[in-house]
């Protein structure tokens, strides 16, 4: 080979050597890019950041993180920027509620746990009397299969469980009332 020829060579492969070792540390800055760190809630790429805090190198896979928002306010409802001013109809914590305000409302109570305690009812009176006390009629593909007929029993048995737990509830509260007024009646 030639003294040029050798040069030239020389120049071509240390221009090659320089574009490898240019790709690499790209390729290397790449890889570091890559690593997502999970500090708590928040996430970092920042390999000094996430060892400062602490973090910890999530693995397998992309982390995409969407900022969330603040829920906008209810269609015709104003957003509020101050408490609202008080009117004769609301009241403060240091407010009294006016007596038959009270009573109004308390009627109103009755009247709507009164109505829930006759459906309460009615439904159980309905599931006693498909119940019947543990033995209710067969359907038609009980008769064939018995373990159908044990798991219809069983829930039937939990249904008039919590029909009888709902009326408790809603004479517990009504009792809470207190006695009806003879004005209610």
């Amino acid at each position: 080979m030639s003294d040029s020829a050798m040069k030239s060579f020389a120049s071509a492969s240390v221009v090659h050597l320089m574009c490898l070792l240019a790709l690499g540390a790209l390729s290397q800055t790449a890889a570091a890019q890559d690593r997502i760190y999970r500090c708590g809630n928040e996430y970092t790429n920042d390999p000094g950041d996430a060892k400062a805090r602490g973090c910890r190198l999530v693995e397998g896979g992309n982390v995409t993180v969407i900022q969330g928002l603040k829920p906008a306010p209810a269609a015709g409802t104003p957003a509020r920027t101050s408490p609202p001013a008080t009117s004769s109809g609301a009241r403060n914590d240091n407010e009294r509620v006016d007596a038959n305000a009270q009573r109004a409302r308390d009627a109103d109570a009755r009247a709507i746990l009164e109505a829930e305690l006759r459906k309460a009812e009615s439904r159980l009176s309905g599931l006693k009397q498909e119940y019947n006390n543990g033995e209710p009629e067969k359907r038609g593909p009980e008769f064939r299969n018995h373990q159908m007929y044990l798991d219809r029993v069983s829930e039937l048995k939990a249904g008039v469980t919590r029909a009888q737990s709902d009326v408790d509830g809603i004479k517990r509260e009504l009792a809470r009332l207190g006695p009806a007024s003879a004005a209610a009646r």
